[in-house]
């Protein structure tokens, strides 16, 4: 059985939202990178801090209700409004803010972005 722990995800330099805080369980263990292919070291903090499970979403895919966290690499209005529309934590990389046809689910409580493996902290 895994352990799982919490992390603390802020906004990085120019970014918006959050903090989120980040904790996988038995049903939702997957700390989900859709960033152009492997996971990214974002990603990978958040899977090696909280004992969650690293997933390549460009090799393939999983259910939402199984994803702890999606880390993107949104600046534009597509994945950066998927995730929190169907109510999945979004870290993404890039300083977006909520904008395009999915504004209204982007919220501080589902975003966070600009963030970088320093804006990611042990601890809830």
């Amino acid at each position: 059985m895994t352990i799982y722990k919490p992390v603390t995800v802020s906004k990085g330099s120019g970014g918006w939202g959050g903090p989120l805080v980040i904790k996988p369980t038995a049903e939702r263990p997957l700390i989900y990178s859709v960033t152009g292919g492997g996971i990214h070291p974002v990603a990978q903090r958040i899977a090696d801090l909280t004992g969650g499970e690293p997933f390549d979403g460009f090799k393939s895919n999983a259910p939402f209700e199984r994803i702890a966290v999606a880390v993107i690499d949104c600046g534009g209005t597509a994945r950066v409004g998927v995730y929190p529309m169907k109510k999945v934590l979004t870290v993404d990389v890039n300083a977006a803010t909520p904008s395009g046809p999915l504004a209204n689910f982007i919220t501080a409580e589902l975003f966070v972005s600009g963030v970088g493996t320093q804006n990611i902290v042990e601890g809830a």
